[in-house]
């Protein structure tokens, strides 16, 4: 980078230059061509920054990995989730079994297996064993 900031610099001072020799009635038109270099400078590192993103979102994807914004399918989430899971199962399983005795602690664990199940239902569509056949298609006809 430091290359073409010299380049600028060198640009800039022979603007310069040129204003001193022709005169202050060229120096808006002078003013013009140095922004105009400078803005072309810009658009193609703003460009190539974009193409390199756009690359690099394209790798992933070939690869068969997940977007680069993330993934919802986390291992981090899940295990985030079991245990929070766990944890507020001590307490409802308490309130459950001393409200109502084994109807109260089986409702309590009934619903958190249900919030468990309706979880790995989300992040995995093939969780309950249907897998798509080669009937199904994706395009009514």
């Amino acid at each position: 980078m430091e290359a073409r900031d010299a380049e600028l610099k060198k640009e800039l001072d022979a603007t310069l230059h040129a204003r001193k020799e022709l005169g202050e009635e060229y120096e808006s038109a002078l003013v013009d061509s140095f922004l105009e270099k400078v803005e072309q400078r810009l658009d193609g590192a703003v460009d190539r920054r974009v193409r390199r993103q756009l690359a690099e979102q394209q790798m992933v994807v070939a690869r068969g990995s997940r977007s680069p914004q993330g993934s919802s399918d986390s291992f981090g989430e899940r295990f985030g989730f079991g245990i929070v899971s766990m944890v507020l199962a001590i307490p409802l399983s308490a309130i459950g079994g001393g409200v109502a005795e084994l109807p109260g602690l089986l409702v309590a664990w009934a619903g958190i297996v249900g919030v468990n199940v309706v979880q790995a239902a989300r992040n995995s569509p093939n969780f309950f064993g249907r897998r798509k056949s080669s009937q199904d298609s994706e395009w009514e006809e």
